[in-house]
């Protein structure tokens, strides 16, 4: 696996040995150089392994294929230096076992970093959205328990170290890795990625300390103890409505499900050069550091991180220059790298492949991926963070019909049923029900949720997706809708009852009710609808002026609508569905 951070030359890939991967990462202008030494890949099936299987003719399917799941950890798939000192290091500086360690910022090469060491120091990765502000994260580093947070001192207007200390003022006085804080009583270690920060310690000296002999050894002797099962991931999702929950992942979700992506992508029959992999996506998203972190890892792939946070241009850029092969998105994203002005001045002849992922995409679109970007191994994937993400996805042979109006097939090591709503009895073929997963893939839980898990998955093991899904006699499944209201606004799910509650804190707002409107570039928007208190006024720039600061950018509402009332059943409940048809007749849209 070789990093490139930022877009800079890469060195090739080279074997050192029967087996193992040597790797070497370049890093952008200003950004330390890492040589990552001894990745080696996870065993793989035979080339041409199929794996789908057909279970009954009723909408219950099983898929199949020749690689065994495994019950390796990551510390055992890979030994690259540098992460062992990195591991070595969060160990020395007292964390332990089951810690949960924050990672908050965009794209870089410390997230990578964090994200390999914590799982080789047996350390819970928390992935934090980088656009939380000051209440989000709060709630977040409160709900998991986080003992650790790094970030980056700002990127762009987000100053991380500011933002952390409006909920933690203590911190700048703080004796560095021994913070007392009143609002995050687990928090005692915060490190800074970059710059020397009061009260921080500096990235560079916790892998410097982690590389004394007395430290790997004792990395080494913890090592021995972790289990296939323990977690290694916590990623904030709510699934439907209400407060982010905490789904916790662990090494045997995450290992096999790269495996089998890889897999289906072909990767094992893949040269050095049609192995390097641009992934725009975050990689506090599945998507990101399963799907492109991992895979890319486990296959001895190069992982091209374009840039901090998404930038359309950039992505070209790094196909262009660095030889891109696949490519990683949501729909949202290859909107916006196809509606490049410069498009046609990029050289995209290395191309071959990638994933589109995160929420639906339009037939149209997966037709103009295919033939503009020269994409003809182009797969759809669909899944969830509660199934470590992938449950279903495309082969890259299948037909570019079948691309643009299916997620594919069932994954190996998976269960899928389609039942129905009402009587929980699995539905016919090509007839709509709930989407059911059972598996390997399955998370541990939702973190310190107890009964809100056993709400999501049964006794019998089936998690239940919320998504409404046909399937065809071939094992192919189209996802037609969703059971509860998230708003899925180009790749980011955004909780209607989250965005409420923080909008019933405005002095001038009776009641409000939030619902996704559609629109073509980025699946869905956000509108408000408001009901003031009498006798008040207010502007929609003022609510929007208001949310700045306060809350993540994306869920800033697009739309800001005053309304007297809202359409409501007999018994009084609001009918969203209604509500946000009269949106869209009121936007025209």
């Amino acid at each position: 696996m070789a990093i490139c951070v930022g877009m800079l030359r890469l060195a090739r890939l080279r074997a050192t040995g029967p087996g193992v991967l040597g790797t070497r990462a370049v890093l952008a202008r200003g950004w330390q150089e890492a040589r990552l030494q001894g990745v080696r890949p996870l065993s793989r099936s035979k080339p041409g392994a199929r794996s789908l299987g057909l279970r009954r003719s009723s909408l219950r399917k099983r898929g199949r294929g020749k690689a065994a799941s495994s019950e390796h950890t990551v510390s055992e798939l890979e030994r690259p230096s540098g992460v062992d000192k990195a591991a070595s290091g969060l160990l020395s500086i007292g964390l332990c076992k089951g810690d949960r360690l924050g990672m908050w910022g965009p794209n870089s090469y410390a997230w990578v970093l964090m994200q390999l060491a914590t799982a080789q120091a047996g350390i819970i990765l928390v992935s934090v959205n980088p656009a939380y502000q000051a209440m989000e994260l709060e709630y977040a580093l409160k709900k998991v328990g986080c003992k650790a947070l790094a970030f980056p001192k700002q990127f762009k207007t987000q100053q991380y170290y500011h933002i952390l200390k409006q909920i933690c003022p203590e911190l700048e006085k703080a004796q560095p890795g021994d913070l007392k804080s009143q609002r995050l009583p687990d928090l005692t270690t915060v490190i800074s990625v970059d710059d020397p920060l009061p009260g921080t310690l500096l990235l560079d000296e916790v892998v410097a300390s982690g590389g004394k002999e007395q430290h790997l050894a004792q990395l080494r002797y913890k090592q021995q103890f972790l289990s296939c099962h323990d977690p290694i991931n916590i990623q904030f999702t709510s699934g439907t409505t209400g407060r982010p929950k905490g789904a916790t992942l662990s090494h045997y979700n995450i290992v096999n499900n790269s495996n089998l992506i890889g897999e289906r992508l072909r990767m094992h029959l893949k040269t050095p050069e049609e192995s390097r992999m641009v992934v725009p996506s975050p990689l506090y998203h599945c998507l990101g550091s399963v799907g492109g972190t991992m895979v890319s890892m486990m296959y001895g792939a190069t992982l091209i991180l374009s840039s901090p946070t998404f930038d359309g241009k950039k992505a070209l850029e790094a196909i262009s220059k660095e030889r891109g092969s696949l490519l990683y998105g949501t729909p949202t994203m290859f909107v916006d790298i196809l509606n490049q002005p410069d498009f046609s001045s990029y050289d995209i002849s290395a191309m071959r492949g990638g994933v589109i992922a995160g929420s639906p995409a339009p037939p149209e679109l997966i037709r103009a991926i295919i033939d503009k970007l020269n994409m003809k191994e182009l797969v759809v994937a669909y899944g969830t963070t509660e199934n470590s993400p992938v449950t279903f996805m495309n082969f890259t042979e299948d037909t570019v019909e079948r691309k643009a109006e299916s997620v594919g097939r069932i994954m190996p090591h998976t269960e899928a049923q389609i039942v129905n709503m009402k009587t929980g009895t699995l539905v016919e073929l090509n007839t709509p029900g709930e989407l059911c997963i059972r598996g390997y893939c399955v998370m541990l839980g939702y973190w310190g949720e107890p009964q809100k898990t056993e709400e999501t998955i049964g006794q019998d093991k089936w998690y239940r997706t919320g998504d409404i899904a046909v399937m065809d006699k071939q094992g192919f499944c189209k996802i037609v809708g969703r059971s509860k209201d998230m708003i899925i606004r180009g790749g980011e799910n955004i909780y209607p009852a989250e965005l409420e509650d923080f909008f019933h804190t405005h002095p001038q707002v009776q009641e409000v009710q939030v619902v996704g409107v559609k629109d073509d570039r980025m699946g869905e928007e956000v509108c408000a609808c408001i009901r003031l208190k009498k006798g008040e006024k207010t502007t929609e720039e003022e609510i929007k002026a208001f949310c700045k600061g306060k809350i993540s950018h994306f869920k800033i509402p697009r739309y800001v609508v005053f309304v007297t009332n809202y359409p409501l059943t007999v018994s009084g409940k609001i009918q969203k569905f209604k509500l946000r048809e009269q949106m869209e007749q009121h936007l025209n849209l």
